[in-house]
Formats: C-alpha cells, sequence, structure tokens
C-alpha cells in the first residue's frame, strides 16, 4: 500500500512539472524534432511514452546516451501527455 501511493505521488510530480515545462514552451514533440534537438546538443531532458515503438525508442535512447542527455520513461501514452499541455490542444 504504501508502495502503491509513493508512484501515485511520483507521477502526480512528474506531470506537475511537465505542466510547467509546456507553460514555458520550451519543449518539442515528435520523433523527427526530438533526434533533431539531439543532434544539434540542445535537448536536456527526453521523455518518452509507453506507447513508443521499441525500434524509435531504442534509437532516442542511443542518441541521448551519446549527447549525455537523460532519458525518462513515461508511464502512460503519448496521449496522456497531451492532455497535460496547458491552454488549447
Amino acid at each position: 500500500m504504501v508502495a502503491a501511493k509513493k508512484t501515485k505521488k511520483t507521477h502526480e510530480s512528474i506531470n506537475n512539472r511537465l505542466t510547467l515545462v509546456m507553460k514555458s514552451g520550451k519543449y518539442t514533440l515528435g520523433y523527427k524534432t526530438v533526434l533533431k534537438s539531439l543532434r544539434s546538443s540542445k535537448g536536456k531532458l527526453i521523455i518518452i511514452a509507453n506507447n513508443c515503438p521499441p525500434l524509435r525508442k531504442s534509437e532516442i535512447e542511443y542518441y541521448a546516451m551519446l549527447c549525455k542527455v537523460g532519458v525518462h520513461h513515461y508511464n502512460g501514452s503519448d496521449s496522456d501527455i497531451i492532455k497535460n499541455m496547458p491552454g488549447d490542444h
């Protein structure tokens, strides 16, 4: 029961931080733009949804490893990430 409470709290914390980042406007969405930002060393953190195809996921993780950028595996789908976006969507 304690572990479930902690994971829920962590998930809420990530959602709050994700909302804050999206309000700032300093983010990119999509496979191609993420790879471009990694190649130009502009990325700081990559968030990968759990429904990302395995080949794309491994390619993004490989580029992130080369650029020494952190990767977070989001425990939700890509539509869950978009729901956290502020404003019109």
